[in-house]
């Protein structure tokens, strides 16, 4: 009889001890936990960064002159020994400024816009058509200008040269033309020099034709 109740007490003892060790666990277990935190400066406080693009600056200077936004008109014709010098002058009626640079397309004309023989070179062997190209800037009513050369002496078995009433002008870099009143005679299949444009006070300026 003491017997059994020594092994009850020592069960009972180790019972208690085996669910003290494992309510400690438990209790253990509860206490920990995990927390992710972002970035900390030097005084610990959690960093904030933003990242904000800078602003883009765009810069756009002027665009090419429309043809619909020039008119032309001839400013100056010479000849002597043969050749024959025109000039043609683009006037901006745009109202903000634009640009020109190049060099123009001709097709001349005959009474009632028929098309002639037209054969155009550019630059040429003439000094009032041989300057490099440059672009030019036009400000509302400004005029660009063009040098035209050609000889009006028949050539090879030509009896007599294509007489223009008017002068179809391809502004450079356009696809679209203007018509203007123009009377040129130009032999060798209708072969006619052009210069690229320029500004009459521009450094190539002398190569305008008298009377421009």
């Amino acid at each position: 009889m003491k017997l059994t109740q020594g092994v009850r007490g020592i069960g009972l003892v180790a019972g208690l001890a085996i669910g003290g060790a494992a309510l400690g666990a438990c209790s253990s277990g509860s206490s920990s936990s995990s927390t992710t935190a972002g970035p900390t400066s030097s005084s610990g406080i959690p960093s904030t960064s933003s990242t904000t693009p800078a602003p883009s600056t765009t810069s756009t200077g002027p665009t090419r002159c429309t043809t619909a936004g020039l008119v032309g008109s001839i400013v100056g014709s010479s000849g002597a020994a043969g050749t024959i010098e025109t000039t043609v002058g683009l006037r901006s009626t745009a109202t903000t400024r634009c640009i020109l640079g190049g060099y123009p397309g001709l097709q001349m004309l005959g009474p009632g816009g028929a098309t002639l023989p037209t054969n155009v070179v550019r630059k040429g062997n003439y000094s009032f058509t041989s300057m490099a190209p440059t672009t030019v800037t036009l400000s509302s009513g400004q005029s660009a200008y063009f040098n035209i050369g050609y000889s009006d002496v028949p050539v090879g078995n030509e009896t007599s040269c294509p007489t223009s009433a008017s002068l179809e002008v391809t502004p450079p870099n356009a696809t679209d033309q203007l018509v203007i009143t123009a009377t040129l005679s130009p032999c060798g299949g209708g072969t006619l020099v052009v210069s690229p444009v320029f500004l009459a006070a521009g450094s190539n300026s002398q190569s305008t034709a008298p009377g421009a």
